[in-house]
Parts: C-alpha cells; sequence; structure tokens
C-alpha cells in the first residue's frame, strides 16, 4: 500500500487557493478559472487535461498501470449576472432570494458578465474569504490533489472534472454522466461548499455526506472516506446536508455510484445577514481537511473497497467469537 509523506505546503497551498479564487466566473463563463486551472496543472508530473464536448475539462493523473477507482468533480461556476443573448440585459443565473437582488449593491463587470463587487480573496488568520467560495473551493482543493500525487510519484490513477453551468441545474455534470468518458467501475465524488447546520460545524473539519437535499450517496464510497478518514485521523464530519443539493445527485441519477464531500461555508451565494451581499468564507483547516482526505483516499485506495474489507473481517471475528454459542444451542433449531 502507498504511503502518505507529510502534508501539502501551506504557501502552495495558500498560492493556488489565492490563484483559483481570484479568479472571475459566472455560469457559462467558467473560461479564467478554467484557464487558471488549466497552467496550474500544466508540466506536472504524470497529468494530462482535455475537454470534452460541453467544455467540462477532465484532468487524469496516472502513474503506473493501476485503474482508476475514483473522478472527483467541482463546478467552475458561481452565481452571477450573464448578459442575455436575447436582448443584452442582465440575467441572474443561479440561486438567490430576490430581496438580495434587489439591495442595490454594486457589481463589476468582466465583459459579458459580471459579479458581486467584492474582495477577490483574503486570508485572515484560519478564515479564508472570497467574491466566489462555492465551488471554487472544490476546484481548488482538486488541483491540490494533483500537485499532491504528483509530488509523491504515487503508483495510482485518478480523474477530476471541473464542470459548468452547475448553478442553474447540474448541466456540466449531467453532460458528463450521460457521456460517462471513464470505466463503469470509476466512482463520482462531488466537492462541495454547503450551509453549516445542526451537526456540521465550520472549524470541524470537511463533511463526509450522507446524502443530500435530494438523494442519498453511495453507501461504499461514503464508508470509504469515512474510513480513509478515521484511520488517518483527519478531523472530519459525518452528516445529512439536505439544505441543497450537489453533482453526485446528477451523477447517480444516470447510474454512476457517487458521493460527496463538502467544506461549511458562511455567507452561502453571498447572501450575508440583515440582507446584505457580502463575501463567502471557509475555515482554512475544513479546507485542508479536504485536500488531506481526498489525498489520502487515492493514495490508499485499491481495487476492492477499503470499508467493505474492514466489515466482512468484523463481521466474520463477530461469528468466530460466537460460535461456540451457536453450536450449542443448533440442535434446539432443528
Amino acid at each position: 500500500m502507498n504511503t502518505l509523506k507529510g502534508s501539502m505546503n501551506h504557501q502552495k497551498l495558500v498560492s493556488i487557493f489565492r490563484r483559483i479564487l481570484s479568479a472571475p466566473t459566472a455560469p457559462f463563463h467558467e473560461y479564467h478559472v478554467r484557464r487558471t486551472i488549466r497552467d496550474l496543472l500544466t508540466g506536472l508530473p504524470h497529468v494530462s487535461t482535455q475537454g470534452d464536448a460541453f467544455g467540462n475539462l477532465i484532468a487524469t493523473y496516472k502513474a503506473g498501470d493501476t485503474p482508476a477507482r475514483f473522478c472527483f468533480g467541482a463546478h467552475m461556476d458561481h452565481p452571477g449576472f450573464v448578459r442575455s443573448p436575447r436582448n443584452g440585459k442582465w440575467d441572474f443565473l443561479g440561486g438567490m432570494p430576490p430581496a438580495y437582488l434587489d439591495s442595490g449593491a454594486p457589481i463589476e463587470e468582466f465583459g459579458d458578465f459580471a459579479m458581486w463587487r467584492l474582495p477577490a480573496f483574503e486570508l485572515d488568520g484560519t478564515r479564508m474569504t472570497a467574491r466566489a467560495c462555492d465551488d471554487l473551493i472544490g476546484c481548488a482543493s482538486l488541483v491540490c490533489l494533483f500537485h499532491e500525487l504528483a509530488r509523491l510519484g504515487v503508483a495510482t490513477t485518478c480523474h477530476a472534472v471541473f464542470t459548468r453551468a452547475e448553478e442553474v441545474g447540474f448541466i456540466g455534470a449531467i453532460r458528463l454522466a450521460e457521456s460517462w468518458p471513464f470505466s463503469k467501475s470509476v466512482r463520482f465524488i462531488s466537492l462541495e461548499t454547503s450551509l453549516p447546520m445542526p451537526g456540521a460545524m465550520l472549524g470541524q473539519g470537511p463533511v463526509i455526506r450522507v446524502g443530500d437535499g435530494q438523494s442519498v450517496f453511495d453507501h461504499v464510497v461514503t464508508g470509504d472516506m469515512a474510513t480513509v478518514a478515521r484511520e488517518s485521523g483527519i478531523c472530519h464530519q459525518r452528516a445529512l446536508l439536505d439544505r441543497g443539493s450537489c453533482e453526485a445527485t446528477a451523477t447517480q441519477f444516470y447510474g454512476i455510484p457517487s458521493a460527496g464531500i463538502s467544506v461549511l461555508m458562511g455567507n452561502y451565494h453571498n447572501c450575508g445577514p440583515n440582507g446584505r451581499i457580502e463575501a463567502e468564507f471557509v475555515d482554512l483547516s475544513d479546507v485542508k481537511g479536504m485536500v488531506n482526505l481526498i489525498t489520502q483516499l487515492v493514495v490508499r485506495s485499491g481495487s476492492e473497497s477499503i470499508s467493505q474489507l474492514r466489515l466482512a473481517a468484523r463481521f466474520e471475528e463477530r461469528i468466530n467469537q460466537h460460535r461456540v454459542y451457536e453450536r450449542a444451542t443448533a440442535a434446539r433449531f432443528l
């Protein structure tokens, strides 16, 4: 089994997050983020990138002949203003209560799309703040994963897909699932940012999602993540985050066993307290936990499920421990 040699350098991790979170984006206008991701992956050993027919960016790490077990996904868009192809006016694409849209908060234009005028990226202690944490946190985490795999020289294969137009209904993930370019044995894991809720709090580690607001996720993949987190000593949480949905619901609908991990986030979709438009924020320790978890998951993954192997051994042990009682009473059940 591969072993993990330390964790990612702090300054390198922050640099990657700063670059990706600073890139402007909106549904269907993810090209700045896409270009930044591609630049950060270019030249990494064993890493290749390609686009699909919809413009999703697919990255693959391949060293040796070990088949991939996982494909991770994160979306490159964030709710924002898009110039209408019909009349040239601003359309707001993505979920936000009408009161916030009518707040009169200033926007910043980037050609044919615009975002709320907010700080692109700030780091104050353990609080990472950006105009768009959702879901550039997931995108940056995946870039960190590939940098870690290259640093470690792990003999394995894994995929990541950076999707478009999630905020208007998982369109990029649906297009991916409809033309699934990977083996049927590859499982999909969505990386997201989510609202805190009872039992899932900021600063307590990434959340292994049992499901979201529309579906329950694959128990084997979820079990593998929990087992790896526990055995690796990674601070984590496990919860049904049902105040929103993620791309794992879309891919699972199309028959791909799927699961999800979330970093909890404040000011979801820039909705601050008292109707104010504010930057989103996450806890840096949660972010590092997610990068560590997905790296450990890939490093330790083999052809069989870790959690199922552990369960099989545990069940067999219980049978053997109590076999003497079973034999002593067997004649009474004939």
